[in-house]
């Protein structure tokens, strides 16, 4: 079974895509943002942009039917790699303990600092 998932509440969607799917008792999160879904604006601060990012991250697993600490695997993509430590102090903060699988990587980002996707398993799965 495959369900695409949009979350009222959430950043609007900057493109073709669902904010997630569910398939086969997992849910798999588009990449995120910074963007306040409230105002459609974005922190300045990396650290600010980082929490956002995560806040969305979080809005749409509950919207989804998990949660963050049903999370197996994190991606996620730095404009600027030399903040790792900055964006993994706060990472921390949303995962403190038994922290999912996690790739963090540079790239090149357009106005934002920061995106994140996810695969978490459905709270009734597991």
């Amino acid at each position: 079974m495959r369900k695409a998932v949009m979350v009222a509440g959430a950043a609007p969607a900057g493109g073709h895509y669902s904010h997630a799917v569910v398939a086969n008792g997992f849910v798999f999160v588009s990449g995120q943002g910074p963007v306040d879904p409230a105002t459609g604006q974005k922190p300045d601060g990396f650290a600010e942009q980082v929490r956002k990012t995560l806040t969305n991250l979080r809005t749409i697993l509950d919207g989804a039917g998990s949660g963050m600490s049903q999370v197996v695997k994190i991606n996620a993509y730095l404009s600027d790699v030399t903040r790792f430590a900055e964006w993994n102090k706060v990472y921390t903060e949303f995962f403190p303990e038994a922290p999912p699988a996690r790739t963090t990587v540079g790239c090149q980002l357009v106005g934002i600092q920061v995106e994140v996707d996810c695969i978490a398993v459905l709270t009734d799965a597991g």
